[in-house]
């Protein structure tokens, strides 16, 4: 199954400590100089609070409300609770974004599912090359040769302005003329 979204949707697959977070920070503000209106959507492997004991959003979520929007003059947020215990599925996250106001979706996790990506590689973690398993990887980051040939494209995870110039020609220019 692919995924499904009216934008062009690209992932950073990587085992943990590998700097998917680090990487977009980078991406990111590079994309948006060029014009590019970025969504993303994060995996957490774990339970998180983006509010704090103390805060109205919090005190109001833990006393049982089972959707919590709060809202200001710059931003609003959307929290619900889920009695879910399994992983989300990407595709059940989509109809969150909103796409009229989305170029791009970069999403970072979510590496078993079946859309393209971008895997990032440190050879000094010692991790196995997710590409040679997911015909969804369309190119490699990485910081050092790679032990295994591929015929992917192989950038350097350490130079993001090239990694943005790839995002631009392959998933941006590409998604117009397919």
């Amino acid at each position: 199954m692919s995924l499904i979204f009216s934008k062009p949707a690209l992932g950073f697959a990587a085992f943990s400590g590998t700097g998917k977070t680090t990487l977009l920070k980078q991406l990111i503000p590079l994309l948006t100089e060029r014009g590019v209106r970025v969504a993303l959507i994060k995996h957490a492997h774990h339970s998180f609070d983006i509010d704090h004991p103390g805060k109205d959003s919090y005190e109001l979520r833990k006393a049982g409300a089972w959707q919590t929007l709060i809202a200001s003059r710059k931003r609003w947020a959307l929290m619900t609770e889920q009695n879910d215990e399994r992983e989300p599925r990407l595709g059940d996250l989509l109809g969150h974004i909103d796409a009229d106001n989305t170029d791009l979706l970069l999403v970072e996790g979510f590496k078993h599912e079946a859309f393209p990506k971008i895997e990032l590689h440190r050879a000094a973690l010692r991790q196995p090359l997710l590409f040679l398993s997911d015909p969804n990887i369309i190119a490699v980051a990485c910081d050092t040769e790679l032990p295994q040939s591929s015929s992917l494209p192989i950038l350097n995870i350490n130079a993001p302005d090239d990694i943005v110039q790839f995002i631009v020609d392959k998933v941006l220019h590409g998604a117009e003329t397919t």
